[in-house]
């Protein structure tokens, strides 16, 4: 492992590069997702909070209003997938914890967002390694194990990284969760592969 891979996997506070978080966009604006979205605002970040519901947004704009004084950062919502991701430094996603989900997710955003664009999942049961896979950002996506429902702030997290990924983005979304009040452990990705370990194993067969 390189030095910079070494310091990145250590966790250490970041060096100035090409990923600084500022812009945030928050898919899914039910309970948890809004209060993400909120507490990103309330730090000084930039959010777009998107879902398919407009009630599910209506209701986060009255939140944000009730708390605007208290807010550093800025939050508006968007209605679909492509306008909330469209100037993002980093998508978290908040929609249901299983693999259908996730892919369908992954690929939206990956089609979607600029290049520079980082990609963020809360996720105890699936392997980052198999989701950055079914992307052209593979080395910029990342997991939260643990959480990132207010109520976890003290729960232990991991962020969880691909073989592959680029340090100076891990670094950057280690930051942003700093910024938030979380002090979470990086760890590269040990959960198996299931995806990959299918289409390495079909391969094998047919060779």
């Amino acid at each position: 492992m390189s030095e910079a891979a070494a310091e990145g996997a250590a966790g250490l506070d970041p060096q100035p590069g090409p990923f600084a978080i500022r812009t945030v966009a928050v898919i899914g604006a039910g309970r948890v997702g809004r209060g993400f979205a909120l507490a990103c605002a309330a730090a000084g970040f930039d959010v777009t909070l998107e879902d398919v519901m407009p009630a599910n947004l209506r209701r986060a704009q009255e939140e944000y209003a009730d708390l605007a004084s208290q807010q550093a950062g800025s939050l508006r919502v968007a209605l679909t997938v492509e306008d909330a991701v469209r100037a993002a430094d980093v998508v978290v996603d908040f929609v249901p914890d299983e693999l259908e989900s996730k892919l369908e997710i992954f690929c939206l955003v990956d089609r979607m967002a600029p290049p520079k664009t980082m990609l963020l999942t809360p996720s105890d049961v699936l392997s980052i390694t198999d989701l950055a896979s079914c992307t052209y950002r593979g080395e910029r996506c990342f997991a939260v194990r643990g959480g990132l429902a207010l109520g976890s702030y003290n729960a232990p997290q991991r962020l969880v990284y691909p073989k592959d990924a680029d340090f100076k983005a891990l670094r950057a979304v280690a930051e942003f969760l700093r910024a938030l009040g979380r002090e979470p452990l990086t760890a590269e990705d040990a959960d198996a592969p299931m995806l990959m370990k299918n289409v390495l194993g079909s391969q094998s067969m047919r060779g």
